[in-house]
């Protein structure tokens, strides 16, 4: 269902973005993806990028704030989650990407 990643990346509230999904899992997909761009511009000349996930949760916890709407039909209203929900639905999301 519809998801909206709320992004505050630093204290400053002008710092306040976000992004939109038709899914959960392309927003945890797009939260992977902002880490790996990160990445590449940390390093422009290497091929190919790695890390684990210990260091993409290092990252996410660097945030300000970091949460999900999700669009729940049943209340016709979107629920909140917080980071703690976000990086368990990583953890699957990497699980079934390994197999």
């Amino acid at each position: 269902s519809h998801t909206i990643v709320l992004i505050q990346p630093t204290f400053s509230k002008a710092s306040r973005t976000f992004m939109d999904y038709e899914s959960v899992n392309q927003a945890i997909e797009g939260i992977c993806h902002m880490y790996e761009q990160k990445l590449k511009q940390l390093k422009p000349h290497q091929k190919n990028i790695t890390y684990d996930i210990s260091q993409l949760f290092k990252y996410l916890d660097e945030f300000a704030d970091l949460s999900c709407l999700v669009y729940t039909s049943s209340i016709n209203a979107y629920t909140p989650y917080n980071k703690e929900w976000i990086k368990t639905k990583i953890i699957h999301h990497l699980q079934k990407l390994a197999q």
